[in-house]
């Protein structure tokens, strides 16, 4: 069987970026630039006040002024600032021509309506004033591509007038779970009947991955049935399919999948939890093909499946990684474990932040195997544990694959 690096690189060779779009900027948060960015306006358009106060001759000894004119923010001067004379300026308000700096307002007092008086006479040239442009230029490159929509980037393309931008798309992420046994959430199971988890499962995922979900029907166990939903979800950019891939006289997605125009790269992997996982792909007539994985029924084989392999994937898709890869953080073991060994093993644990060490604790929480949903839930990372049996004892370096 596969290794998981080796199925990782199955995956990378058909996970391709998606194309750009354009859209407003206001909708683009999250997505990554396909252009770089550059202002067409200098920023500060013009010498701009920092402090309410007045705008003076910084070399000017005179210790009254006589106040030629009053500038709010949004206003423009009028009148040139010379020696003797003062404007009184608000925070932001443009810097009238000759004026050097500006006089915060508590180092001054009113002498009447035309006259104030100069407490600080000897301010540095430039003192509380921003020049224009010092923080953009026209043509300055504000963002560049590949740099991802933050808030903190959408302001800084605002100012720069990038109201529309050129971005990569969101990734749809169809899911189809599957199974006879699966009622909704709302339903109290009957005999032989389990709550679809696995639905709520990935759609969660999908969202935290920045990609968009959309959860298809549960899928009996009929051929021709999952074969419609299969193509309903072909037409996303990935299908996620769980259940009904291992070798069980009810186990049809394979053949589904097949029917449907999907071709299979690889089923089955030296990995637990997740063996069964299938992968394919379904080329498109332009642009990259869609990626198509079936994971095991188990939830918890879904979720080691979807972090090792359907997550870089959408980072791929979305711009934000060149390619599909296993991104491991490093821990030391905060109790000592017994792995048998048989299969490379993701097994959930917690990552604790430590106080003593740079890195963090990693607690082996109680888990009882793929099916335990609830023992799961309690983890925050993966850790990766070796073919060989292994005894990790409490202070050991580990591996973890953060959630």
């Amino acid at each position: 069987m596969l290794t998981v690096e080796q199925a990782i690189m199955l995956v990378a060779r058909y996970a391709a970026k998606l194309p750009a779009v354009r859209m407003a900027l206001g909708d683009a948060l999250g997505l990554v630039l396909a252009e770089s960015v550059a202002s067409d306006i200098d920023s500060p358009p013009h010498n701009k006040a920092m402090m309410d106060g007045f705008a003076v001759v910084a070399s000017d000894r005179s210790p009254t002024r006589v106040i030629i004119e009053s500038v709010m923010a949004g206003d423009v001067p009028h009148h040139a600032v010379r020696p003797g004379a003062a404007t009184r300026i608000m925070t932001g308000a443009p810097v009238p021509d000759g004026a050097t700096a500006v006089i915060p307002i508590e180092k001054t007092s009113q002498v009447d309506e035309q006259t104030v008086r100069i407490d600080w006479i000897d301010p540095p040239v430039g003192k509380h004033i921003t020049l224009q442009g010092s923080s953009l230029r026209v043509g300055h490159q504000v963002a560049e591509a590949g740099t991802t929509v933050s808030s903190l980037v959408a302001a800084a393309l605002t100012e720069a007038g990038a109201g529309v931008v050129q971005v990569i798309r969101r990734p749809k992420v169809a899911i189809l779970a599957t199974g006879n046994e699966l009622v909704s959430t709302d339903l109290r199971p009957g005999p032989g009947q389990i709550r679809n988890s696995n639905g709520p499962l990935l759609v969660g995922a999908v969202v935290e991955a920045g990609a968009t979900p959309l959860e298809l029907p549960v899928g009996r166990d009929d051929r021709v049935e999952l074969t419609q939903l299969v193509e309903r979800g072909l037409e996303a950019d990935v299908l996620l399919v769980t259940g009904g891939v291992s070798a069980g006289a009810k186990d049809l997605v394979p053949e589904a999948l097949v029917a449907a125009g999907v071709q299979k790269v690889f089923h089955k992997l030296a990995l637990k939890p997740g063996k069964p996982l299938w992968f394919g792909i379904a080329p498109r007539p332009v642009g990259p093909s869609r990626l198509v994985f079936g994971f095991p029924g188990n939830p918890v084989s879904g979720l080691a499946c979807f972090h090792l392999f359907v997550r870089p994937a959408l980072a791929v898709l979305s711009g934000r990684m060149d390619t599909v890869r296993l991104e491991l953080a490093r821990g030391r073991a905060a109790d000592a474990y017994a792995h048998g060994g048989g299969r490379e093993t993701f097994r959930p644990a917690r990552a604790m932040a430590s106080i003593a060490d740079e890195v963090p604790m990693v607690e082996f929480i109680r888990w009882h195997g793929s099916a335990d949903l609830a023992g799961a839930a309690k983890a925050n990372c993966l850790v990766r544990l070796p073919v060989e049996p292994l005894t990790v004892s409490s202070g050991d370096e580990v591996a973890f694959l953060p959630l």
